[in-house]
């Protein structure tokens, strides 16, 4: 479950109990309002903490990536070389067994992880700069 639905569902009830208070509806709208203003804060705090994680792992890939070490530098492409080979091995019918169901979960999660990573790194700093806004 990601932080944002976690959020989400914590949050919904606050505001349906908000909408349930018997008072009037001026007072009803300042709390619905100061309300709405907390839940922005959270989404907000959540974003930045979201930003300052894919930062560091981003500094972890260029450490790596800038590395001394030619193995260092080059593991991540090669692991994904390695499981494009199997792919295409495997969809051709040359592997003695197809690959594991493992094997594809793991593909998938480090072909999504990657590519998911990188668009996320591109677009966060866009949308804290909007959400500043």
């Amino acid at each position: 479950m990601s932080i944002f639905k976690f959020l989400q569902a914590a949050i919904t009830p606050v505001a349906k109990l908000i909408d349930d208070i018997h008072t009037s509806d001026e007072e009803r709208e300042s709390l619905r309002l100061e309300f709405y203003k907390l839940q922005f804060s959270v989404f907000e705090k959540t974003m930045e903490y979201e930003q300052q994680l894919l930062k560091s792992q981003s500094d972890i890939i260029v450490a790596e990536a800038q590395g001394s070490s030619w193995i260092q530098s080059s593991w991540r492409p090669i692991t994904m070389l390695t499981f494009l080979v199997l792919v295409v091995l495997d969809s051709l019918g040359f592997l003695p067994t197809p690959l594991a169901e493992e094997a594809w979960t793991l593909l998938q999660l480090g072909l999504g992880g990657y590519v998911a990573g990188r668009s996320i790194e591109k677009i966060t700093p866009k949308i804290a700069d909007a959400l500043k806004k």
